[in-house]
């Protein structure tokens, strides 16, 4: 017997369910040292490199580069060089993956039997699975409770995994169909058509009583009209282009559709006069980018006012003792939010240097796990691009995030003279359920006096 153990795909973050293989950097059947990287893993931001903790080998690379397998599924089998087939077979065969999703509910109490005339028919097991990529564990769990055999239920999913939908649809009874006798066509002179197809006919001057409609039961639709008046369906789509979401984008979508949706937002705006921060960006060198500035005056802000430096996991306001900001970063997939940590107690110098770093690295997809979870506050900027005001959706479990514009040219009260100074636009989002208003007009002026007098940076 060889010594087979299963590589299984592994689990970053409580909310990772599944990842897929991106690249297997080792050769099936070629010996690796220990710190060798193995294999990377896509997750929904960000693409992990998994080194060996030991010295090994692949005997079997099961899954293959694109393939999506769910936390714990096996993707490659470990052993001794030349192990023979067969044995590996049989492991991957019997392999059952560790249940690491949510606890199943526990099954309700059965109810009193009712006196029956006869004791009903032996319901039938589903067939025990051997493979949990295969099929869904909710869908599993709903082919026991209705005694279905799995094996006569073809997957939809990817590589024919079967899902709940597939066993609901199995479940449910087969529709009878009654036949209403033969379908009497409308007169000529009443055109059995579409009110789309009525409304292109009047436009185009098509007369409808000469034309076969295509649609269900002879029914003159669009397409029938545009065909008879000589213009092409497509005409009004040319160009368009049809782009599936990606992971991320995915991801993206659920959190912040969940965001908007559960977490009652408010907004504190305030502006700013920047003259005084850009002439002292100008006389630096190196010179630190104005996100480093705003960044620096965050962390102090948030000490000062450490109500808005927090998360909230239910009914729990978990407040930080350092300001970890999540600063957005746009890349070819969508945005993504590096933490940069203890904001307030690096240097200007240092933040420059962390930044540009964990932005090089997020649009390479080389970010780490730890470098993207958590962080106590939330950074978006969208200066560079000439946007002058927006507010940002905030990014759970995080109770706040800034909205950074442009600094453009307005007048200003100073000291009883109009002055036309450059002015910021903050607008700071608020998670209403941890940060009251005045815990937020706090945090607003604090970053404020900081950002007008940087020497305090």
């Amino acid at each position: 017997m060889s010594n087979l153990k299963p590589f299984t795909m592994p689990k970053w973050g409580i909310e990772m369910s599944e990842g897929t293989v991106a690249e297997w950097m080792v050769a099936e059947g070629e010996p690796f040292a220990k710190g060798a990287m193995l294999t990377l893993i896509e997750t929904d931001k960000i693409t992990n490199e998994v080194e060996a903790e030991e010295a090994g080998c692949f005997v079997r690379l099961v899954a293959q580069p694109g393939e999506t397998l769910p936390v714990g599924a096996i993707i490659a089998v470990l052993g001794d060089p030349g192990a023979d087939a067969a044995e590996i077979d049989a492991l991957i065969a019997s392999f059952k993956g560790a249940d690491v999703g949510f606890a199943a509910a526990a099954a309700p109490a059965a109810a009193p039997a009712a006196p029956v005339a006869a004791a009903p028919a032996p319901v039938k097991a589903p067939a025990p699975l051997l493979d949990t990529a295969k099929i869904s564990p909710a869908a599993h769990a709903a082919a026991v409770s209705a005694g279905l055999d799995v094996a006569s239920i073809n997957g939809s999913g990817k590589n024919g995994r079967i899902s709940l939908q597939d066993v609901e649809q199995a479940i449910r009874p087969a529709g009878s169909v009654a036949f209403k006798g033969v379908y009497e066509p409308a007169p000529a002179s009443n055109a059995f058509a579409s009110p789309m197809a009525r409304r292109l006919a009047a436009q185009h001057g098509v007369d409808l009583a000469g034309l076969t409609g295509t649609g269900p039961r002879g029914r003159i639709c669009k397409a029938d009209v545009l065909a008879a008046a000589g213009v092409s369906a497509d005409a009004g789509n040319a160009g368009t282009t049809v782009i599936p979401m990606s992971k991320m984008r995915k991801a993206i979508a659920r959190r912040l559709t969940e965001s908007k949706s559960t977490i009652p937002h408010f907004y504190v705006r305030r502006r700013v006069r920047a003259d005084r921060l850009m002439a002292l960006r100008a006389a630096a060198n190196p010179k630190p980018s104005l996100n480093d500035y705003i960044i620096k005056a965050c962390g102090l802000a948030l000490a000062e006012v450490p109500a808005v430096n927090i998360q909230v996991h239910g009914d729990e306001i978990h407040r930080f003792g350092t300001a970890d900001i999540a600063v957005a970063v746009a890349t070819d997939g969508g945005l993504i939010t590096p933490i940069l940590s203890n904001a307030g107690g690096r240097s200007l110098a240092d933040i420059n240097a962390a930044m540009a770093d964990l932005g090089e690295r997020a649009r390479a997809g080389r970010l780490k796990q730890a470098e993207i979870d958590g962080g106590s506050f939330g950074l978006s900027n969208l200066g560079m691009f000439g946007v002058e005001q927006f507010d940002a959706i905030i990014n759970p479990p995080q109770g706040a995030i800034l909205a950074v514009g442009a600094a453009r040219p307005e007048p200003i009260d100073d000291d009883g003279a109009i002055r036309i100074v450059p002015v910021l636009h903050l607008s700071l989002s608020c998670d209403h359920r941890a940060i009251d208003g005045a815990d937020a007009g706090r945090f607003m002026a604090a970053l404020a006096a900081l950002l007008e007098s940087p020497d305090r940076l």
